[in-house]
Formats: structure tokens, sequence, C-alpha cells
């Protein structure tokens, strides 16, 4: 009989996981996500940022049949970055090894579609809009609030794996459990997403990031992607937001004009108005004292180790857990007792120093 595993988040590490677990023929798994299914809601609506994937990230999904060559196929290859200065000139720093840069969107469809196609409902489940709102360990049982229907739904497991992001609503169960420990750091700088199309600023290359650096921790990191769009942030003080008080899209582009005469030159009044809209996004560190509850219930990704966006590690260390695991279970013949521990012993170190980098 398969083991029923409960996977909570479909996001990056989620679909990988379920790719991997899929591959032996002891599991069927079922994954839940809070939000709707983005291969049916509009990109606008669902606006994303850039993610990169290192040599941790490369090597994960190479092992996966397809889905590397997937999601290389609508990714950009990056071989430096280009740092724009103050006098109009540029520094180009290079890269040794490439990296592959797409939107965080993209990089979930592909998953989800290359996962779709090879695998059933006899084997997997996807449910969106589902958010999870109780969980209990011991009866391994979670419930749900079904945000599209506005119901509740339970849902029994084996195994519980928590992919549910910084704000993992399975992490948080962690804490009435004895001898967990969590530290929570908001790092100090914010930042706001940027959005653009290369028709808009054909001047940028394509294959660099872009980078532009103002006083007082004011920096905007741009990449033009392969479907045409440019994506980016602008990141800046959490204490000290230069844009806090901006109430018109003048507030905008007069900013941009100050702060960034190169990029106000193809900034749009649509995207200038989107973006004083926009919410601001603060970014929380996890350092975790374990990532697993006895034989039955795992942290991964963000939800166990979440760091800086600016490291650009996120996604790659993510991936890189799902590896560890896949590892264990070969070691341990699909034995959860003896891999779960392993999986906080091996993987602790490692990750406690990317949050460490990243809270410095």
């Amino acid at each position: 009989m398969n083991k029923k595993v409960v996977i909570i988040g479909a996001g990056p590490v989620g679909l990988l996981l379920a790719h991997y677990l899929l591959r032996r023929d002891s599991y069927q798994v079922d994954i839940y996500e809070r939000r709707s299914d983005p291969r049916l809601v509009s990109f606008s609506k669902s606006r994303s940022f850039p993610v990169v994937i290192n040599q941790r990230g490369i090597e994960a999904l190479s092992n996966i049949e397809g889905v590397f060559e997937a999601l290389k196929a609508t990714s950009v290859e990056s071989n430096g970055s280009i740092f724009h200065l103050k006098n109009g000139q540029t520094r180009v720093v290079k890269r040794e090894k490439p990296i592959y840069v797409l939107d965080r969107i993209q990089i979930v469809i592909t998953l989800l579609e290359t996962l779709t196609q090879k695998y059933d409902s006899n084997r997997l489940n996807i449910y969106f809009d589902h958010q999870c709102k109780q969980v209990d360990f011991d009866g391994k049982i979670i419930k749900f609030e079904n945000v599209a229907a506005t119901g509740e739904i339970c849902a029994n497991y084996d195994l519980l794996i928590g992919t549910d992001g910084a704000k993992s609503q399975v992490r948080e169960k962690f804490l009435s459990q004895d001898l967990f420990e969590l530290e929570q750091k908001y790092i100090p700088y914010a930042y706001k997403s940027i959005f653009l199309t290369t028709e808009q600023a054909p001047s940028l290359q394509t294959g660099y990031v872009h980078g532009w650096r103002v006083g007082n921790g004011i920096t905007v990191l741009l990449v033009p992607l392969q479907d045409g769009t440019i994506g980016g942030t602008i990141t800046f003080p959490r204490q000290n937001n230069p844009m806090e008080n901006f109430s018109t899209t003048e507030n905008v582009v007069k900013f941009f004009e100050d702060k960034f005469p190169e990029i106000s030159k193809f900034l749009p009044l649509e995207e200038a108005e989107a973006f004083l809209n926009r919410p601001t996004s603060h970014v929380v560190t996890i350092r975790c004292s374990h990532y697993h509850y006895n034989d039955s219930v795992l942290l991964l990704g963000d939800a166990a180790h979440a760091t800086s966006p600016s490291l650009g590690q996120g996604c790659n260390s993510g991936f890189e857990d799902v590896v560890i695991v896949n590892n264990l279970l070969d070691e341990y013949s699909d034995s959860w007792a003896e891999a779960l521990p392993q999986f906080t012993l091996r993987r602790k170190p490692d990750a406690h120093a990317l949050v460490e980098l990243s809270d410095n």
C-alpha cells in the first residue's frame, strides 16, 4: 500500500519534491496550495520576481528527466552583471559559470506542467485555493479552508511536508512541541517589485543582471527575461523608506528622475502608477533548531531556513533540500524514522550558515 504524503505549498520546492517522490513506486502525493492555480490566473494578477538558478539548483533539477531542460527553455542564461555608474559608464562583472534567470511564476508553471504530464490522479492530486488552518501532528490530520468554495475540509497523511514558505503554518505547529527553537529576524532592507518590457528599455543588454546604486542603501536590480519582460526590484532601508509618503504617480516619476535618471527614461506612466500601488515586501530570515517531528513531519525550503533574496540562494537551497531527502531515502531504504532525524543533522550547519550570511 502506498504511503500518503501531503505537501503544503505548491511552490518550486514542494513541486520538485513531488517529482522526486513520485519516481518511487511507494508514494501517493497530495499537494495543497493557498493561492490559485498560476496556469489559470493571468500574469498581470500574479506579479512575481526573477529567480536565479545556480549550480545547486541545476544539479537538483537535472536529476529529473526533462525538468531542467524545460526550465532552461524559458530562462535567460546570465554570464555576469552590469553595474550602471553615476557617470554614465558601466562596470561589467563576469561569472565563471552561467546562471539561469526566470520569473518565479514560470518556474512553478513549468514544474506543474511536467508533473501533471507524468502522473494522473491515482498518484497525484493538487488542490489550489486551500489554506492550511489547523494541523494535528498526533492524529495526522490537517484542516483546510477551501477559499474558492468557502468551506472546510480535512485530510489525513502518513507523512506531512511543509514547503509553505517563511510564514509556514506547518512550522507554526512545531512551536507547541517541546524543545523546538525558532529565530525570526527581519532584515534591515525592504523591496518593491518593478516590471517593464524590453520594448520600453531596449538598451538593457540581455544575459546580464543590471544594477544601479545610489546613497542611503537604495539599489535597483533589473533582469531582461526571455518573454520580453524585465523583472526586478528596488531595495531600500526598511526603517527609512524613501517612498513611504508617495501619494501620486508624479511622486514616483520624480523619484526615479532624481535617483535613477537612466531608468526614468524608460519608466512608462502605467508602470509608475502600478509601482505606487504595489505593496512593499519585507524579508524575514528563519533559523530552526530542527526540521522534523518524529517520523511523520518535515520542513523544507523557506519554511525551514528562509534567507534574504539578495543572496540568490533561497530557491537553490530549497532544491538542494529535496536532493538530500532523496539521498537519505536511498540510504535508509525509505525509512522515514531514520531519514528525518538525519535530515536535521546533516542540513542544519549549511542552512544556519546561509541565514547567518543573510542576517549580516
